[in-house]
Parts: C-alpha cells; sequence; structure tokens
C-alpha cells in the first residue's frame, strides 16, 4: 500500500530498515552502546516537531530540550529510544542538498540521504539554462545524482531542441522526457526508483512536481500532493508544495518533494560547479599562466578552446558568473564540503 507521511503516525503500515534505504554506511555509525536504539528516518520536518518512520510504522518523535528541528532535514537517518520515541542523535548523511537563504551565513538542508535528484523543467518559458546549471551544481556538491525531467513535452514545438540543450549542461547527464499526469511516468523513471532507492524533486513551481510526486505514490494515498496550474503570459506556477516530506512510491522507493525555488543562490558549491563545467575545468592547468582567467591571457588553453569549437562561448560567461557568485555568496571561514558536509 503506498501512502503519503503525515502527522498521523497510524496511516503508514511498517517497513524494513532496507526498503527505507537504511545502509551499511549508517550501521557502522552505530556505537556499541546505541545497539538498543532504533534507527528511524525522518519524513517531516517543522519548526518544533519531527516525524519519522521506523520498521513498526510512522511515530511523533519526543525531542530533547533545546533541539533546533533546522538542523534535520527529511531523509535524515537518527536514533531513537524505541519506547519513549525520544530522539537520540542523527547519523552522518551519505548526501545532502543544501542552500544557503539570502543573508544567511548557515546553509539549510533540503534533502538527505538522497540517491537521484530529479531536476524538473517545463519545455517552455520556463527552461532557463541558468536555472539548470545551478541545480546541478547544488546536486554535483551534495553528492547525489542529477536526471533532468523534461515536462508539458506536448506542447513544445520542437522538443529536441529542449533536449539537446540539456544534454549539453553536464557529461554524462540524463535527460528523460516525462507526463507527470500519466501513469506511464511511473514505469519511465522505474530504474531511479527501485525499493530502498530515494528521490528528489527541484525545480520551478508549475513545472509538475507535486502532480509527479502523486503518480509515483500511487492512487493509494491518503493525502494527495496539492497541485495548481501556470500562469499563461510567463509560463511560472503558484506555491502548491510548502513543505518538504517523505512519499512512498509504488515501486518501493521513496521520493521527497520541495517547495518551488524559483531562486536559487549558488554558495559553497566549488567542486559542484567543476563538475558541472568539466570542459573547461579541464583545459585550466593547461593555460600558461597558473592564474589566468580565460578572458584575456596569451596562452590560454581555454580561449583556444572556443576559438575551435570545443567550448561554447556562452557555456565560458555562464561559468564565469557563477564562480563569481558562489565566491561572493560563501562565507570565507572554512567547513567541510560536499557530501562530507553534514555531522552527526
Amino acid at each position: 500500500m503506498c501512502r503519503l507521511v503525515t502527522d498521523h503516525p497510524d496511516l503508514l503500515p511498517p517497513v524494513p530498515l532496507a526498503s527505507l534505504g537504511w545502509l551499511a554506511f549508517f550501521e557502522e555509525q552505530r556505537e556499541p552502546h546505541e545497539i538498543d536504539l532504533a534507527p528511524m528516518r525522518i519524513a517531516t520536518v517543522h519548526r518544533s516537531r519531527l516525524t519519522a518512520l521506523s520498521e513498526t510504522g510512522a511515530v511523533k518523535l519526543t525531542l530533547p530540550v533545546h533541539t533546533n528541528t533546522g538542523d534535520f532535514a527529511v531523509g535524515d537517518w537518527v536514533l531513537v529510544h524505541p519506547r519513549t520515541h525520544m530522539l537520540h542523535r542523527r547519523l552522518n548523511r551519505r548526501t545532502v542538498l543544501e542552500r544557503r537563504l539570502e543573508g544567511s551565513r548557515t546553509l539549510q538542508p533540503a534533502a538527505a540521504n538522497v540517491d537521484t535528484l530529479f531536476i524538473v523543467t517545463s519545455c517552455n518559458a520556463d527552461f532557463n539554462q541558468a536555472r539548470l546549471e545551478r541545480y546541478l551544481a547544488l546536486a554535483n556538491q551534495g553528492g547525489t545524482n542529477p536526471v533532468i525531467l523534461l515536462t508539458k513535452a506536448d506542447m513544445a514545438a520542437d522538443i529536441d531542441a529542449y533536449r539537446d540543450q540539456a544534454v549539453a549542461l553536464q557529461r554524462g547527464l540524463d535527460v528523460v522526457t516525462v507526463n507527470p499526469r500519466l501513469p506511464a511516468a511511473a514505469s519511465t523513471l522505474a530504474a531511479w526508483c527501485g525499493v530502498g532507492q530515494t528521490v528528489a524533486l527541484v525545480g520551478s513551481s508549475g513545472v509538475g512536481k507535486s502532480t509527479l510526486v502523486n503518480t509515483l505514490a500511487g492512487p493509494g494515498q491518503v493525502h494527495p500532493q496539492e497541485t495548481g496550474g501556470i500562469r499563461e503570459h510567463d509560463a511560472k506556477g503558484r506555491h502548491t508544495t510548502t513543505s518538504r516530506s517523505l512519499h512512498a512510491i509504488a515501486g518501493g522507493g521513496w521520493v521527497i518533494d520541495t517547495p518551488g525555488m524559483r531562486t536559487l543562490h549558488v554558495s559553497d558549491a566549488e567542486e559542484g560547479i567543476a563538475t558541472l563545467f568539466a570542459e573547461i575545468t579541464e583545459l585550466a592547468p593547461s593555460c600558461r599562466f597558473r592564474d589566468c582567467t580565460h578572458a584575456h591571457e596569451p596562452g590560454c588553453a581555454v580561449q583556444a578552446a572556443v576559438a575551435d569549437g570545443r567550448v561554447d562561448l556562452e557555456r565560458l560567461i555562464r561559468w564565469r558568473k557563477l564562480l563569481t557568485e558562489n565566491r561572493d555568496n560563501t562565507p570565507t571561514s572554512p567547513r567541510p564540503r560536499g557530501r562530507r558536509s553534514a555531522g552527526g
């Protein structure tokens, strides 16, 4: 039975830990004195409460005094006292999707232990290469596998043009055309949604994320995600998802829906950007000068690649802009990077 995790613990049946995504990576973090504590996975995060999934079903956690729920993300694994449901501690994350809110010096976790990030965009005015590159940098930095999903393909005059632009954004990038409203979407995405696998969805409002969550979860869910349309004049949608939550997928995996993020400020993502623009970063060591800006210096390998068509000039411009934005938004104090960013 595929149901949405809500604040009603009795709505979800017991689930084996392996089906929830429990791996040796997490088991190895348990200390000998913690063997009697129950592993649970965070299902919803609210300002003053957390709910989690366990082998015996869904529960509301009892939080120690002064617990900051902002330190937790949907998808986190925690150790809990089985009788009192008192939270003991959070385990280290395999992957984490983090972003920095404007004006903040700390990163905010959006989702944890995600295997695949579905970056959803429509084949209309919503399609924006620069914004997609920001999501890709987020996925790369967090250690999760990005996949771009193209929606509203039936309304596009030339779907191949959108696909070609998306494929060119990163080496080895999977790009899939999907109709979120059709049941066939679940089979199209089955390779990433198997038992124990976790996917998350990001993208602008109105591109079909909540609709896709409902399709993946199947008709058995008790409280489907609310969906909304888009404005015709600019292809922008209304925010229908207001909080992150973990949903069971009919194929045995899990999906995390996220509020629409129309603006994503890149920060602490140097490694993710390097992966995204590999065709540029791999050429940089061949430049004559170590501090080459790839703008005007003689002997620049990147500019030579632009001249002979190996590197797209627009990509180079966007790379410079993203590096500058990342530098300006990243505090100077050192911190762990990428998938190593979250301690227990």
